[in-house]
């Protein structure tokens, strides 16, 4: 008799649905998965596509994998070339240039790290203060541009400033600060600084377009609260903002430290040459020399791969130290 006044509703009327009933094949009153997939049929067809697009690009693909573990050329098809197992990868071990590769490589990409992963945050930052629309979407805007602009274009113009008669070296010219014009791009000295400001410049307003959307989400009552507390701007930011983005801010920082070892092939294809070789020579531009101008697809693909699971490795460290320490993790 208890179980069954336990069962009954206020007011004593009976209910329509039992309490153990069961809607379709799932769970309580949750529709079954099938009901589900056919009330979003058009979302779930919208995502079909990006799935199969996927499977097809990305998936199918990495059956060439297998190649790094043979010693494959173009002449046979990759289930004819013999394996030679793990040859490929004591061969890059063992490489002269494997200290300069990774040197650059990780020269290039933990500055970008520790100096292109906050710029955005603090730009994003301080651009949420400005006040007045018209000149913030007028920043927005001149911020953004470069991103638009391939690295074949920038690499142009960058090339023309920073030539012996560019506009860098007119301008240390006639501010005294140099006594004869400097090729910064023949420089191996200058790479690096050239690399980072260049990748900063054209990707610092694009970057923060996610700090701002995250920024847009918190609450006005938390800053009225602050407001009411006698909290300042930079207080605002510091006690208010910052915090309430750290999950934003988390997520991008794993995937950052999982592309660690990316320096941005198409920059850095542009900008080498010759002259600069010693500082330019980074893992993807190594890949593509060995495997695409040399023809040792086994080797290079060694080596990619090599770098992939690095970053795989890298990827799940930063994922398990952020849900340690900020309870914020991809997985």
């Amino acid at each position: 008799m208890e179980n069954k006044r336990s069962a009954e509703p206020a007011g004593g009327m009976t209910p329509l649905i039992p309490a153990n009933h069961k809607t379709g094949t799932g769970t309580g009153n949750r529709p079954s998965l099938w009901r589900r997939m056919t009330a979003q049929k058009h979302l779930q067809t919208m995502a079909l596509l990006g799935v199969i697009w996927m499977i097809i690009f990305n998936y199918i693909p990495m059956y060439g994998i297998i190649i790094a573990f043979k010693d494959y050329n173009i002449v046979k098809s990759i289930a004819e070339a013999p394996w030679v197992g793990l040859t490929h990868f004591r061969e890059f071990m063992e490489d002269e240039n494997l200290v300069n590769v990774i040197k650059n490589t990780l020269g290039i990409s933990l500055f970008k790290l520790v100096i292109g992963f906050p710029l955005p945050i603090i730009f994003a930052l301080f651009l949420n203060e400005i006040r007045s629309v018209r000149f913030k979407k007028s920043i927005q805007t001149i911020s953004y541009l470069p991103h638009f602009l391939s690295w074949v274009v920038l690499g142009g113009i960058l090339a023309t400033w920073l030539s012996d008669v560019g506009i860098i070296n007119n301008i240390l010219l006639a501010l005294g600060l140099i006594d004869q014009p400097i090729s910064y791009l023949a420089e191996p000295n200058y790479f690096r600084g050239i690399v980072i400001t260049s990748d900063i410049w054209k990707e610092l307003g694009w970057s923060a377009i996610i700090y701002l959307a995250a920024i847009s989400g918190v609450s006005p009552e938390m800053y009225e609260a602050a407001t009411i507390d006698g909290a300042g701007r930079f207080q605002k930011m510091w006690y208010v903002t910052l915090p309430a983005i750290k999950a934003t801010i988390s997520i991008l920082f794993i995937l950052a430290v999982s592309g660690v070892l990316n320096s941005n092939f198409d920059q850095i294809l542009v900008l080498r040459n010759a002259l600069n070789d010693s500082a330019s020579n980074v893992i993807d531009y190594y890949v593509y020399y060995t495997g695409i101008l040399s023809g040792r697809f086994s080797y290079s693909t060694a080596v990619g791969l090599l770098k992939s699971v690095i970053a795989l490795i890298l990827l799940l460290i930063a994922n398990s130290v952020s849900k340690k320490i900020n309870d914020t993790s991809l997985f």
